[in-house]
């Protein structure tokens, strides 16, 4: 191994996500050398800063990614399916933030606090970064599952509108100004959607409203977005046979996923040994005050990095069990954050000897 720098590829760095991961590695301790900006041809010739300094961008084409070591897709799904092969066979580790390859039994779904030895594990040269709602849950639940071994997880997400893209930021602002503008609204039945212009990604009105739906429509009535975290807590963890059942609800939140979890572990648990194991843990930060109104809300964990935890109970009816109320910035950890950790772990296998 040499101690040269590793070079890096952005793929999507035009996007909403590629913009927080820009910000991202200008923030992070620097283990790059040349950063390689690209996106679709229509982007090619912007030029954006990282780190500094102006670097034009280029367009997606197979003969970027030559010299690159590791390449971070921040792309849809189609693309990633398409591209990131392409990247791992021209030599770069292909680290890809879309939902292209998270549950291929031969790609590694790596959350850096809970399995980073998963890294080495990569067949194909690419490596999945799960779904934001189950990153901003999973990198508590898999602290006290090390200690008290999880066996079980009903959970309640809150997704914030960015979970849909800029589209969703932009129908929600639409939307709030609408409500703002007619002090009547949301006093009687159907009053915003027959106000609003635009549904957008979403079923309902997401203004003065919570709409019980995330994703697409999969069997049995579940979505997509409940199947994921059900299937991605799974593999993350390592645990096949996990009990888990989501209901994924959209709110008129513009960045941070919350949610609820009733966890169901091995071993007895009591809250105050929860919150000194959660306090503790690399990537997480406990703020449960109840009595003097302390816990996470999205508007105060908005862009910042740790998952937070909070509302910190053992089960009434079970001591085996816990209840917790999470938060974390969906662009940030949920995506952003950790490709970027991912490709940290990467680095250290070009300067480490």
């Amino acid at each position: 191994m040499s101690n040269r720098l590793p070079t890096l590829a952005i793929v999507g760095a035009t996007g909403a996500v590629g913009t927080v991961m820009l910000d991202i590695l200008t923030q992070r301790e620097n283990v790059w050398g040349e950063i390689r900006l690209i996106a679709s041809p229509r982007s090619a010739g912007k030029v954006l800063s990282v780190r500094g300094e102006d670097v034009v961008v280029q367009a997606l084409a197979p003969e970027v990614f030559d010299g690159v070591d590791v390449a971070m897709f921040d792309v849809p799904d189609e693309v990633s399916k398409e591209w990131a092969p392409i990247a791992a066979a021209r030599g770069a580790v292909a680290v890809d933030n879309s939902g292209a390859f998270r549950l291929d039994s031969d790609v590694p779904l790596v959350v850096p606090e809970v399995n980073a030895d998963q890294v080495r594990n990569r067949p194909r040269g690419i490596i999945s970064n799960p779904n934001c709602t189950t990153l901003s849950m999973i990198v508590a639940i898999g602290a006290l599952h090390r200690t008290y071994g999880v066996k079980e997880l009903v959970v309640s997400s809150y997704q914030a509108a960015s979970g849909a893209g800029q589209e969703g930021i932009d129908v929600l602002r639409d939307q709030m100004a609408k409500a703002a503008s007619d002090r009547t609204l949301g006093d009687n039945t159907g009053d915003m959607r027959s106000a609003v212009d635009e549904l957008g990604p979403f079923p309902a009105p997401l203004a003065y409203n919570v709409v019980p739906w995330a994703g697409s429509l999969k069997d049995d009535g579940w979505s997509s977005e409940e199947l994921k975290v059900r299937n991605e807590s799974r593999k993350i963890l390592g645990l096949p046979d996990l009990k888990v059942s989501a209901t994924c609800v959209r709110v008129p939140v513009i960045t941070t996923h919350s949610l609820v979890v009733h966890a169901t572990f091995d071993s007895e648990i009591a809250a105050d040994d929860a919150r000194k194991l959660l306090g503790a843990a690399e990537g997480v930060e406990v703020l449960d005050d109840p009595a003097k109104g302390e816990f996470p809300t999205p508007n105060d964990v908005v862009g910042t990095d740790p998952t937070w935890v909070g509302r910190i109970r053992q089960s009434i009816d079970d001591p085996k069990s816990l209840d917790l109320f999470l938060c974390g910035d969906n662009l940030r950890k949920g995506a952003a954050l950790n490709t970027a950790q991912i490709a940290e772990v990467v680095a250290k296998e070009f300067t480490q000897a």
